[in-house]
């Protein structure tokens, strides 16, 4: 593997390349959050779609619980298997299967490794820097464009704060 960031060649153009090139990122967040991944799509030159290879350990989940407003989420599950939740019912998904997550589809899903073995799957999204994420097991808001997270049960009327008088 070498060090290229991405796969354009000396005249600019983004080519083919082998996900073998793509560098590995991992994170982990204490024993129960935690992946490694290639961001394929940033690698070839993408800047509308995102396509991320994940890789999902035994006794792993890959991100809290959530939705997106904006952002569309897929998930194609390439070798092993996972169980995926959405809201309080969860679904077990092996090799061939596959679930979108529409935007603005009010249910928090979450990705978590049952088995003993490495599950594998594809992640394909459209990212998009105004989305608003919900986190469905802490009431966290996520803001993209603001870069911050707020607690949903930090609510404001429209007037709240305001003076009414000149």
């Amino acid at each position: 593997m070498d060090n290229k960031q991405d796969s354009k060649n000396s005249d600019g153009i983004f080519e083919p390349f082998p996900i073998d090139a793509v560098p590995w990122e991992e994170f982990t967040h204490g024993d129960r959050f935690g992946m490694r991944f290639q961001h394929l799509s940033s690698y070839g030159g993408a800047t509308q779609i995102g396509v991320a290879n994940e890789i999902l350990m035994p006794g792993r989940q890959a991100n809290p619980a959530h939705y997106h407003m904006l952002e569309e989420e897929h998930v194609f599950i390439l070798e092993g298997a996972l169980t995926v939740r959405l809201g309080e019912e969860t679904h077990v998904m092996s090799t061939g299967h596959y679930i979108c997550f529409p935007a603005g589809q009010k249910v928090g899903h979450a990705l978590y490794n049952h088995t003993s073995e490495p599950c594998r799957y594809l992640v394909i999204g459209n990212p998009s820097p105004n989305d608003v994420a919900v986190h469905t097991d802490t009431g966290r808001v996520s803001v993209k464009l603001m870069g911050a997270g707020y607690r949903a049960s930090a609510t404001m009327d429209y007037w709240d704060g305001t003076d009414g008088d000149a």
